[in-house]
């Protein structure tokens, strides 16, 4: 039988179907055929669409799913589709994205749905002992910009003017003189249970923070 698989991977799903079979022809014997998980996704990886429904039949979806949150979310969509369509987080996205134009607020709704994602289920206790991390952004003069790497420059979002400030959300965070200074108030809301998850989100969500922090200039 030609699946478009390597060897390996078409013995897998022949063992699948084998499964299948004996579930429905013997469901009252038991019988077992054992298979290493790191097979399994293997063949998972490699097949087609019905295939992989297959495997997703006999496995559960979740099996399937990467098991590190960072791979999981990569888009905003993706942290809705974590949360799922009741969390309170989401129900609210879904009423305010009908009525709200403000980029600002629209951008706030989304970084909470996409840190409550990225925590899987853990929220900052504010107490004695505690440790949290949240996106920060240095705020460059032109001059400095110039002298970053060109790797360093890909994660820059290039702004500039007299004043901006962000209060109470990110954190009480404000600019001045051409965003060349900037400093810090009080701890922040998108609070993260892990530097490695702050960092992350900072670098990729960072347009949706820029258009929470930042005003737009009026054309």
């Amino acid at each position: 039988m030609n699946i478009g698989l390597i060897d390996v991977d078409s013995d897998i799903i022949k063992k699948m179907k084998q499964i299948l079979i004996t579930k429905v022809n013997h469901s009252s014997m038991n019988q077992n055929i054992t298979i290493q998980k790191d097979n399994v996704l293997k063949a998972y990886s490699n097949a087609n669409k019905e295939h992989k429904e297959l495997l997703e039949s006999l496995f559960g979806k979740d099996t399937f799913q990467p098991q590190d949150i960072c791979d999981r979310v990569k888009t905003f969509e993706d942290a809705v589709r974590e949360l799922g369509d009741n969390h309170p987080y989401v129900v609210e996205w879904n009423f305010l994205k009908e009525i709200s134009k403000d980029k600002d607020v629209i951008a706030y709704i989304k970084l909470r749905i996409i840190t409550a994602a990225l925590n899987e289920g853990w929220e900052p206790q504010f107490i004695k002992g505690e440790r949290r991390w949240y996106a920060w952004y240095d705020l460059l003069t032109k001059g400095q910009y110039d002298k970053l790497t060109d790797e360093a420059k890909r994660r820059c979002v290039l702004r500039s003017g007299y004043y901006a400030v962000a209060n109470g959300g990110l954190a009480y965070a404000v600019a001045l003189f051409a965003s060349s200074s900037s400093y810090t108030i009080f701890g922040g809301r998108f609070a993260f249970k892990s530097e490695k998850l702050a960092e992350y989100a900072a670098q990729q969500f960072i347009e949706i923070y820029v258009d929470f922090c930042f005003i737009p200039k009026a054309e």
